[in-house]
């Protein structure tokens, strides 16, 4: 599967997903000043968790992420959390959209949903980022890197997210959820990987020795927005993982992108020359973001590496899911469950040399 073509641009919505757009229409006049003109909605071809779609409305475009319909899974798809973080981020002026509502009627489309910008620019869907020069593509890992630092600098009580989460315990707290979504997801299968992974992280918790900070929980080049033609991002996507948590169990998954292979079924930085690619060593890419955060290293960090590969395992596992019940929101669900066993076996061999 080409990732950047089959996740770029719109199509139809599919007839799951459809909904009443003249309701749609109503609830943005009462809620967003100066809006106006015929409305038409297509849907994102990307997006696996909560459907997104392109409202344009007169000469405006907009980006409304809801709900699926449908069976769900306790705590799962709260666009009311994404909302709010987006809305305290964008107040402190981190790249995010702005957004312009929240609604938690079910009467209106179906589901809640909530209003956001559409922010133009591009988005960057493989880790080598083709068809750079060796100078911007190290500017742009510099730019993701001084982002994620951001971040995490923010005091969540001081933005009033701080009670967005718990602020300790959050890898234990971690471990036990994916965990217990995974072998709770009975449509999804067992995996004889993951069900060694789940006896493994369980047995090696690392002690709480963290900070707390607003975690993004999905941090990669895909769930942001570049300027087209900065090395900047003037987005950061995708908050529906988001939470108070360890700042350096967030970092360590953002890492993943070194451990990866890259290939038809990943994308990934593993087996390829990054000095000829302009891109930093993992270790430099570290030792930048730990001078960023007035750190001197990233504790936990081989723990931390098998639970991010266990986590991102445990998504696509519940794709599947979400397939086997009729609700998964992209076309390429299919192709995306097709990594769910080599990534298991992955984040397994990254446990037998782990040295804890």
């Amino acid at each position: 599967m080409d990732r950047t073509d089959a996740n770029t641009g719109t199509r139809e919505v599919s007839e799951r997903l459809r909904f009443d757009t003249e309701a749609l229409d109503g609830w943005m006049g009462e809620h967003i000043p100066g809006v106006g003109g015929p409305i038409s909605v297509s849907q994102f071809k990307g997006g696996q968790s909560n459907p997104t779609y392109r409202v344009d409305k007169g000469s405006q475009s907009f980006v409304l992420r809801r709900k699926p319909p449908g069976k769900l899974l306790p705590g799962a798809h709260a666009v009311d959390r994404e909302y709010r973080v987006l809305a305290a981020l964008g107040a402190q002026g981190f790249p995010v959209p702005r957004v312009y509502g929240l609604c938690e009627d079910d009467s209106v489309i179906g589901t809640a949903f909530y209003v956001m910008d559409m922010v133009p620019g591009r988005i960057v869907w493989e880790a080598h980022f083709p068809g750079m020069s060796r100078e911007r593509r190290a500017a742009h890992f510099d730019a993701m890197n001084a982002t994620i630092a951001l971040l995490h600098s923010y005091d969540p009580d001081a933005i009033g997210l701080g009670d967005y989460g718990k602020a300790t315990g959050f890898v234990e707290r971690q471990v036990g959820r994916w965990s217990k979504q995974y072998l709770a997801d009975t449509d999804g299968g067992r995996v004889p990987a993951m069900d060694e992974l789940v006896d493994w992280l369980g047995k090696h918790l690392p002690a709480d020795n963290s900070r707390s900070s607003v975690v993004h929980g999905d941090y990669r080049c895909d769930n942001m927005i570049f300027d087209a033609d900065e090395p900047a991002v003037r987005a950061v996507l995708d908050w529906e993982l988001s939470t108070l948590g360890d700042p350096v169990a967030d970092f360590t998954y953002h890492l993943l992108m070194y451990r990866m292979p890259g290939g038809p079924s990943f994308s990934g930085l593993a087996g390829m020359d990054l000095e000829a690619l302009g891109i930093p060593s993992e270790d430099d890419y570290v030792a930048a973001y730990c001078r960023r955060t007035g750190r001197d290293h990233l504790p936990n960090k081989d723990y931390l590496v098998v639970f991010c590969l266990f986590r991102l395992a445990a998504i696509l596992h519940g794709i599947k899911g979400r397939l086997a019940r009729g609700n998964a929101s992209s076309a390429h669900a299919a192709q995306m469950v097709e990594r769910l066993e080599p990534l298991a076996e992955l984040a397994l061999s990254e446990a037998k040399k782990a040295q804890l």
